[in-house]
């Protein structure tokens, strides 16, 4: 795990610049706007994927596999944060003496002197990232982004704009987003994690009052999160000079309140903005996406567009454009009935909004979780949590072995720790061989159902081995 040094000086000239995991959502979209910008860029990642690809239509070198000789003629190495320490090209950067960014440093560094909104949280960053770009395009303003996933209406994670404006998902997990600039914080909640890094949740929730109260113009958080209460109750009490806060959420206080909920399918809802003289306005809404988390997504970006200075009816009409983020349930296929999607969630309260929002759209079937466990260290940290949320919201569970990622295996730490916190262990299974998994789950099925793989690892991989087990069992079956 490389994390940055928050005191170093970026440099003003980058010269070459190489990205060392170029397809990483984040690292990908970073590297194609320093390509826009007209910087030289190359790059290189284990394997290729979708953004590898796109990148080299751009005519962006890429690299599949790690060498030395990727490295070429850079002058700057961008690096992510999941790099091991032994990396090839990294270790030859250390040794030529060349300036390593992290990923974050690179993106301030496409940031400075713009008028930054930056988006902050445990769960929903991307798809409000998403919401605030799809708002802005749609009120005619033209803003530069970079998301953490891509935006499906724009078929890509970032673009250039020529606003002042620009848009990032920030990062919290290593304390990179205190790197930027930031003018508008938006935080969308504050749950405890990444305590490997921060060593205490006093420090984990030190770090959000500091990215507040660094925004030099306005802070938006929600109103009914604990963490983010906690986080506001933190700025008050340390006092001194704090930006202008406007709340969002159900809470009755709430700036910007969401109220007249139906998730029935894709969220409608109402929505009350209290201006600056305290006269209300109240408003309807409706989605493209589904779930009550959506809803509160969309409020929060409503807060940061209306703290903008757009009009609160013209801004909901924008954000309604939104069509959801790549790996944010996202579909994939149908056969014979049932419906296979895809989601990003990795954590505990992640999951309960995702298989709560997927209710509304399975309606008489059942809903199946396909949970790929990612990390060990989270996994040990939250295997009961997630079993309590899987054995709540879903109908029947198969538990696959963890994506380790960065971490080396723990002894014991495996995917039967979730599986076997369920209580009824009919509705669970723990099957650590993906096309066992796949087979399993094609004979369960039955039409009607849902079908949901859910992580940040590689779970979305095992789609194509579902899919095609599925066939098998409904064409056979003539159905």
């Amino acid at each position: 795990m490389i994390y940055p040094d928050l005191d170093m000086q970026i440099p003003d000239e980058l010269g070459k610049v190489h990205f060392v995991g170029i397809g990483g959502s984040g690292m990908s979209g970073i590297a194609r706007m320093m390509h826009a910008a007209g910087v030289r860029v190359s790059g290189s990642d284990r394997s290729a994927n979708y953004n590898t690809k796109a990148l080299a239509e751009l005519g962006v070198a890429v690299s599949i596999g790690h060498a030395v000789e990727n490295v070429g003629d850079a002058d700057t190495l961008v690096v992510t944060g999941a790099l091991w320490q032994d990396n090839p090209e990294y270790q030859l950067a250390l040794s030529k003496g060349l300036p390593v960014l992290h990923r974050s440093q690179a993106l301030a560094w496409l940031a400075r002197g713009t008028r930054l909104v930056s988006i902050a949280g445990a769960h929903g960053k991307t798809t409000s990232t998403g919401m605030v770009v799809t708002g802005l395009l749609g009120l005619g303003a033209d803003p530069s982004f970079v998301n953490g996933g891509i935006i499906e209406s724009l078929g890509t994670s970032s673009g250039p704009g020529s606003d002042d404006l620009f848009v990032i998902e920030a990062d919290e997990s290593d304390k990179s987003f205190l790197l930027y600039d930031t003018a508008i914080a938006l935080i969308t909640n504050v749950d405890p994690e990444h305590l490997d890094f921060y060593g205490s949740r006093e420090n984990f929730m030190q770090a959000f009052v500091d990215f507040a109260r660094g925004a030099s113009e306005q802070v938006v958080i929600s109103a009914d999160d604990p963490g983010a209460l906690e986080v506001l109750e933190s700025l008050h009490a340390q006092g001194g000079a704090l930006p202008a806060i406007r709340t969002f959420g159900e809470a009755e206080g709430a700036d910007v309140r969401l109220v007249a909920l139906d998730d029935s399918g894709p969220v409608a809802f109402e929505v009350e903005v209290r201006g600056a003289d305290g006269g209300v306005e109240r408003h309807r809404a409706q989605l493209a996406v589904f779930g009550k988390h959506n809803a509160v997504n969309a409020v929060g970006a409503l807060a940061v567009l209306t703290g903008l200075g757009f009009d609160v009816a013209a801004s909901l009409r924008a954000i309604s454009e939104f069509g959801g983020t790549k790996r944010r349930f996202e579909f994939h296929a149908e056969v014979g009935g049932v419906r296979v999607y895809d989601d990003y969630a990795h954590h505990p309260t992640e999951v309960a909004a995702l298989l709560d929002s997927a209710r509304a759209v399975v309606g008489e079937g059942r809903l199946i979780a396909i949970h790929q466990p990612h990390l060990y260290s989270r996994t040990s940290l939250f295997h009961r949590e997630f079993a309590e949320v899987l054995e709540q919201g879903a109908d029947r569970t198969v538990v696959l072995s963890v994506d380790g990622a960065r971490e080396d295996p723990v002894p014991g730490v495996t995917g039967a720790l979730v599986a076997d916190d369920f209580s009824d262990q009919s509705r669970v299974a723990y099957i650590d061989d993906w096309q066992r998994a796949a087979d399993y789950l094609a004979e369960i099925a039955e039409p009607g159902d849902v079908m949901v793989t859910m992580s940040c690892g590689t779970v979305y991989q095992i789609i194509p081995q579902v899919v095609e087990a599925l066939h098998g069992r409904f064409d056979a079956d003539g159905e």
